[in-house]
């Protein structure tokens, strides 16, 4: 004869079921939590790394950033310049970067990266292709946008992602903060500044 349960007994029982899975989840989330964030730090150096010239893994990520960079005003200098970090919103979520510019504020490295982008599309952002299209582009003046068929001879100007016209505008408008940003930096710190004079000179 089979046994059977009252419902009063189910359902205490999924309950406890319940309550004892979410417990088990929620640590295992908390007992990961730091090694996560020492993931996202080490990825997070490596990016800025990159846009030097530096290339870095996660063991030796620390050590290497230590050497080349030092952080200013949510900045990062280098021996060549600085490097200015890029915050936005694509077509299907964040995306984010950094430029690595000279006392010139010509970019001489760029990386990108996205949460959720279209592979083959948006997604094409993170490659290294796209991310030599900025090398030899100025931050002076004005910020880079992407266009369609921009002129390379421009140097404001820089590729769209051929498909990916939402992911595109989302990197330009986070160049264009970015600079916003970085205009006022260079005018906190040096009211005479070559990025102030130029941008001075241009609205005359």
């Amino acid at each position: 004869m089979a046994k059977t349960f009252s419902n009063r007994y189910i359902f205490i029982y999924s309950a406890v079921l319940v309550a004892v899975v979410a417990l088990i989840l929620t640590v295992v989330s908390v007992s990961l939590k730091p090694l996560q964030e020492r993931n996202q730090q080490a990825e997070t150096k490596q990016m800025i790394l990159k846009t030097i010239g530096v290339e870095a893994t996660r063991d030796n990520a620390d050590e290497l950033y230590a050497k080349h960079i030092t952080e200013a005003d949510g900045y990062y200098q280098f021996a060549g310049g600085i490097v200015i970090p890029l915050h936005g919103t694509g077509l299907w979520g964040p995306i984010w970067g950094y430029l690595a510019l000279n006392p010139e504020n010509t970019v001489v490295g760029a990386v990108f990266d996205h949460k959720g982008e279209t592979p083959g599309l948006g997604g094409e952002i993170a490659s290294d292709k796209f991310a030599a299209r900025f090398i030899g582009k100025k931050m002076d003046v004005q910020p880079i946008r992407l266009k369609k068929n921009a002129d390379k001879a421009n140097a404001y100007e820089v590729d769209a992602i051929s498909g990916g016209t939402m992911t595109s505008n989302g990197v330009t408008a986070m160049l264009a903060e970015a600079y916003e940003d970085y205009c006022k930096l260079t005018s906190t710190t040096s009211g005479t500044s070559d990025t102030s004079n130029t941008r001075k000179e241009a609205q005359q």
